[in-house]
């Protein structure tokens, strides 16, 4: 073996190395026991589970901030995929003025940071009293997630050619349906990836849960994890936080683990005419 083959597995092994060690770093703390949770030792001794029972504990609420999550994400992805869905083949398919600055504009407002706009989106959900709902959380993931959902689905129609909807017309079906029947089962591949993305992004959102939300029952995970007490109100949860961040993220690991196949040739075919 060669002594650049040796490198490039080296620097393969260095970065892999650095974006798993935090999170074999949260998973050994998150089963160490309270009073070892400042240990620097690699290995939890004895491994103990109390954390994730306190985790779920009735005071706790974190179970009920799951659901929330789990709702919000799937709302928003679902919405975004019928939105993004029409204005990404629209902008595949149809000819129009300006079409160009229309797909810049799109991909332009993904690069607004979260946190200008809080202040406004404060102001007007407060006016139509949008506080505490879900809506108030689902309507600003979308606004992240559709910008992308539009970009990447434009590329799968884009590759597809326009011959198949002639055909199918030709059949006697209609727009819609050419696009229902023929379209969208070759642009599975993109939808999917694109839902996974959706969903990850939707799932993992902070800044807008935390600041439209004050209501413990309609908290998200991750602003009930940021908001864990410790046992005596003022010392750091660091098991509990790192327990919960466990079950936070196990989850969408297993996803992408499981579906990795479908979400690498989705963010490829549609690359490649």
């Amino acid at each position: 073996m060669n002594t650049r083959v040796v490198l490039r597995y080296a620097g393969l092994a260095a970065i892999l190395l650095y974006c798993l060690a935090p999170f074999y770093w949260m998973l050994v703390s998150a089963f160490r026991r309270p009073s070892d949770q400042f240990s620097l030792s690699p290995i939890p001794d004895p491994v103990s589970v109390t954390n994730f029972t306190a985790v779920f504990g009735v005071d706790v609420g974190f179970g009920r901030a799951l659901i929330n999550s789990v709702v919000v994400a799937g709302i928003a992805t679902v919405l975004t995929l019928l939105i993004g869905l029409s204005a990404a083949y629209a902008l595949a398919r149809l000819r129009f003025r300006f079409k160009n600055a229309v797909a810049a504009m799109i991909i332009a407002t993904s690069m607004f940071p979260g946190i200008s706009l809080v202040v406004p989106l404060l102001k007007l959900f407060t006016d139509i009293n949008w506080i505490n709902t879900y809506q108030s959380m689902i309507l600003p993931s979308m606004s992240f997630a559709l910008p992308l959902a539009v970009w990447n689905l434009n590329a799968f129609f884009r590759q597809m050619p326009g011959e198949l909807e002639e055909a199918a017309m030709i059949d006697g079906c209609t727009r819609l349906q050419a696009f229902r029947k023929i379209i969208l089962p070759l642009a599975a591949p993109g939808v999917f990836t694109t839902a996974i993305i959706t969903f990850i992004t939707a799932w993992n959102e902070f800044i807008i849960a935390l600041s439209m939300v004050n209501d413990k029952n309609m908290q998200t995970a991750t602003v009930a994890i940021s908001r864990f007490t410790g046992a005596y109100g003022f010392n750091q949860p660091f098991g509990t936080q790192m327990a919960a961040g466990v079950v936070v993220t196990v989850p969408l690991v297993i996803l992408v683990l499981v579906f990795q196949r479908r979400i690498i040739a989705g963010l490829t075919a549609g690359g490649v005419k």
